[in-house]
């Protein structure tokens, strides 16, 4: 009988993430908090108690410019929030790496690992010095409150990424088209 190597790497995952200590969260400033309500997305319509509750099992992620923070088909089991910095989201196609986005603070990444499929759909790398917070699944999961303003609000990020992907979509087919 063959095994999959990816079901491996999926029941590895699970056990390491079962096992691991995580960090506990920093002390933020008032302002901060309030700052990060208005301008992240994915705490969009959170009480401040239950953000703040959400914001404690975040663990603080600073990224290199330069350093990948995951590559494509790694096993995702945690999205991350770009608190300073840039990060290019980037996706390998017949050989050559394809840009798909530049994020800065504010926006979420990995997110889809949450909703779907366990594998990263593209690499995300810091573009300069970074701070994210992170969130694994599991803690989100165990906070019913938070966990579903941020499920909520995950869908509304894809379905306009969903968006914008079909408007360029449309006009690199109306470009093939024209020449």
């Amino acid at each position: 009988m063959k095994v999959d190597p990816a079901i491996v790497q999926i029941f590895a995952e699970n056990v390491r993430a079962e096992i691991i200590v995580r960090p506990t969260g920093i002390k933020l400033d008032p302002a901060i908090i309030q700052k990060i309500k208005q301008q992240v997305p994915i705490f969009k319509g959170m009480t401040p108690d239950c953000l703040m509750r959400t914001l404690a099992v975040a663990e603080y992620y600073p990224v290199k410019a330069g350093e990948v923070v995951f590559n494509e088909r790694d096993i995702g089991d945690s999205f991350f929030v770009l608190i300073a910095g840039e990060v290019l989201v980037e996706k390998l196609r017949n050989g050559q790496v394809v840009e798909l986005a530049r994020l800065s603070a504010g926006h979420c990444f990995g997110e889809m690992a949450l909703v779907g499929n366990h594998l990263r759909s593209a690499t995300v790398r810091a573009t300069r010095d970074a701070m994210t917070m992170r969130f694994y699944r599991e803690l989100i999961d165990a906070h019913p409150e938070s966990a579903h303003v941020i499920y909520r609000n995950i869908a509304s990020i894809l379905a306009n990424r969903l968006d914008e992907s079909s408007v360029m979509l449309a006009d690199l087919v109306g470009q093939t088209r024209v020449t």
